[in-house]
């Protein structure tokens, strides 16, 4: 529910569809990279696909 009413405040600020149609495509990449679901895992779990997560992050942002 929080997603979507972030999305829709998001949606709010842009006039044009297509640039809400890359923000939309781009959230979505990153979000499940970094959505890891904390409170169903263990602490070391978690933190090593976070960090996972980061490296690929940082690997794609080069």
């Amino acid at each position: 529910m929080r997603q979507r009413l972030l999305f829709v405040q998001t949606r709010a600020r842009f006039r044009d569809v297509k640039t809400l149609e890359k923000f939309a495509a781009a959230h979505a990449a990153i979000h499940n990279h970094f959505n890891h679901d904390r409170h169903l895992n263990r602490r070391d779990v978690f933190k090593q696909r976070r960090s996972a997560a980061l490296a690929e992050w940082r690997q794609l942002a080069a």
